[in-house]
């Protein structure tokens, strides 16, 4: 974890090919000693399983803070987010440019909402 610490935690992103253009243009595209990015393209021919694969991988790094995952990605691998609770790296969904946002399909604001009742929120 000393690297980690010494120089901060990273933001990954899994996504589509527009997606992690824009967030590599941004900066957040790393590559840590071990040879591995932070980021995986997906696209037509990318397999659930190498998606599942790439989540997995990213969840267990220690310089990882964030994931951004497309929302419409989340769904391919649904069964796998739903049963990730670790608070780091936390998972966010994001929308995509050809798939909006849907608050319904989204794990983490449903596992919140079911934190608070009605009466919390007022």
């Amino acid at each position: 974890m000393a690297h980690s610490s010494a120089r901060g935690r990273l933001i990954a992103v899994i996504g589509d090919e527009d997606t992690c253009t824009g967030f590599l243009m941004g900066g957040i595209g790393e590559v840590n000693r071990h040879r591995q990015p932070n980021f995986l393209v997906v696209d037509k021919a990318t397999s659930i399983a190498e998606i599942e694969d790439g989540f997995k991988a990213l969840v267990t790094r220690d310089d990882i803070a964030i994931i951004l995952i497309n929302q419409h990605i989340a769904e391919m691998i649904r069964h796998i987010i739903d049963v990730y609770t670790q608070p780091i790296p936390a998972v966010l969904e994001i929308p995509s440019k050809e798939h909006p946002y849907d608050p319904a399909k989204d794990s983490i604001l449903r596992r919140a909402r079911g934190m608070f009742s009605a009466e919390d929120l007022r």
